[in-house]
């Protein structure tokens, strides 16, 4: 009963919050002035004059060229700051320089949003890198993803997508900065280490020595959740108490979470001037989720049964691989909230789920659309959005329109090339991992399958967790997953910026009977089965070889 009530209190608030953000960020991207701007300009101008930025509109070409270049040279420096962090200061463990492979690997990761980590977090970077490095790419990845999202949506629009700097810099002193700057404080209240001091040594009850790692946890912490990031300070993420002390923390982390996602569909509605667009994304978001969250929590609260058949069933669900702080319940909301937002994070080890509860989050990474991170997350539901508007054209035999521009032969070769280049980069590598490197899977059959799979998947879809039995940090995961996390990133970002720049360069077509609207709940059920035909059945024989497979061979 309380586990119940907890839950739907977070999903409460959740919605609460959704429709008041998603305004907040339209005003804040918005090319015209509005009130944020007595607040937020002056300090936003000075960035300008420093960075030499001259606020204006760029085509869609010259905003994914200085998107792709910034980024660039981040990985760069982020990179060199890896590479020599034995030699600079706030080291004062005295970690040493990060393998070469290893750094590339985490360099990207932290870039594209993923924060996949091939490294236990409190014994492989030192405070500075955490502080410089990794806090810094967890502003400007997420920051990054809204610029693009907004782009995307003002393309939509028919209106000029905005300069790409120029929206780097709202969304870090506008979105970002504000509120993570808040809830570190909050979550320091609530016990989260903020220090530069090296780790504790304590003496133990049986008269040994313990090493108590902490360091500036809470301002990583924050933006972590905020930013749709992921990676923790400490190796075993939000499962650590340092990390996430109590239910407050957890439902705290489970809001911030999805607070940029959830608003993002209300932005949109107001960006494209018809609420009602809007609504019926959310909508249809919401309902997979609630789905995603039944399977998950019906699946987990059922004890293993080879477990059960040992006499071990404590009669609270599958315990194994979850923190007794949380429990069943909300270590089954966690992993959905986490994969359906691309954020990363795990307050459970999701190796350790039964078959069918770790195969939701797996589908949650597949799919992507499920809410997802932040910006990128939106931009892929309209893609589905776009593609379901096609569909029902060619059923009807009518050309296709989208906000009142047509979607012709560049626009749909441009979206369909998208929709497979995330399921390439997930089934090929899989399968090369699972022929060429099957020592490094710690499980044999089904569930080795799956723990390769969700590598890949949790990769492209710029996710990050994992399922924790893996060797990873070895050359093949390293690179493999590395460069399957840059092209998953950025290749949907470029070929959806031109998707946009082409349909803003149309004339607006005048609406009439016969036009497909797309504010209405029939498109809501066509977009969701868009999603479930094109998305959910590209991946059904892999799942069907992994988790389902596992299922079915489960026996007392």
């Amino acid at each position: 009963m309380m586990a119940g009530l907890s839950i739907a209190i977070t999903l409460l608030l959740v919605l609460l919050l959704a429709k008041p953000a998603g305004l907040y960020l339209y005003r804040a991207y918005s090319l015209e002035p509005t009130g944020l701007d007595r607040v937020f300009g002056p300090a936003e101008r000075l960035i300008y004059r420093l960075g030499g930025i001259r606020p204006g509109s760029q085509s869609w070409k010259a905003y994914a060229a200085a998107l792709i270049v910034s980024n660039g040279v981040m990985l760069l420096l982020v990179y060199a700051v890896f590479r020599t962090q034995a030699y600079l200061p706030l080291n004062p463990s005295g970690i040493a320089n990060m393998e070469p492979r290893l750094a590339f690997n985490t360099t990207i990761s932290f870039m594209t949003n993923t924060n996949l980590q091939h490294y236990s977090g409190e014994s492989g970077l030192s405070y500075l890198s955490q502080m410089i490095a990794i806090v810094f790419m967890m502003f400007v990845s997420p920051a990054t993803g809204l610029c693009a999202a907004m782009a995307f949506m003002r393309g939509l629009a028919g209106k000029p997508m905005g300069h790409f700097f120029v929206d780097l810099v709202r969304s870090i002193t506008r979105v970002l900065l504000p509120i993570a700057f808040v809830l570190a404080l909050v979550f320091v209240a609530l016990g989260v280490p903020q220090t530069l001091e090296p780790s504790a040594a304590a003496q133990t009850l049986e008269g040994g020595e313990q090493t108590i790692a902490r360091g500036p946890v809470a301002s990583l912490l924050a933006i972590k959740e905020l930013g749709n990031n992921g990676g923790g300070h400490m190796g075993v993420n939000s499962a650590h108490p340092f990390e996430n002390p109590d239910a407050i923390s957890n439902l705290l982390q489970m809001l911030l979470m999805l607070l940029v996602p959830t608003a993002l569909p209300f932005a949109y509605g107001k960006l494209v001037g018809n609420p009602k667009q809007g609504r019926v994304l959310f909508v249809s978001m919401a309902l997979l989720f609630v789905v995603m969250l039944g399977v998950s929590l019906t699946a987990e609260q059922e004890a293993n049964p080879a477990i059960a058949a040992l006499g071990y069933d404590s009669g609270q669900g599958s315990m194994e691989g979850k923190e007794t702080r949380f429990g069943v319940p909300q270590s089954a909301l966690y992993s959905v909230v986490t994969t359906a937002s691309e954020t990363g994070a795990v307050n459970s080890m999701h190796d350790s789920f039964t078959p069918l509860g770790g195969m939701v989050p797996l589908m949650n990474m597949m799919l992507n659309t499920v809410f997802g991170g932040s910006g990128v997350g939106l931009m892929n539901v309209l893609l589905y959005a776009l593609m379901a508007v096609f569909l029902s054209g060619l059923m009807v035999g009518r050309t296709p329109e989208f906000l009142g521009k047509k979607l012709e032969g560049r626009e749909m070769k441009l979206i369909a090339l998208t929709l497979l280049v995330q399921p390439a980069l997930i089934l090929l590598p899989t399968a090369a991992a699972l022929y060429a490197y099957p020592d490094t899977i710690s499980n044999p059959g089904y569930h080795g399958l799956t723990q390769a799979l969700y590598e890949f998947t949790s990769s492209a879809a710029n996710n990050g967790s994992g399922f924790e039995g893996l060797g990873d940090n070895t050359p093949f995961w390293n690179l493999s997953t590395g460069i399957v996390m840059y092209l998953g990133r950025y290749v949907s970002i470029i070929t959806l910026l031109a998707v946009a720049g082409s349909l803003a360069a149309k004339k607006a077509v005048p609406e009439t009977i016969g036009t497909f609207r797309t504010d209405s709940a029939t498109f809501g059920a066509v977009f969701l089965g868009t999603v479930l035909i094109v998305g959910a059945l590209t991946y059904f024989p892999s799942l069907v070889l992994g988790p389902i497979a596992e299922q079915l061979t489960l026996k007392p």
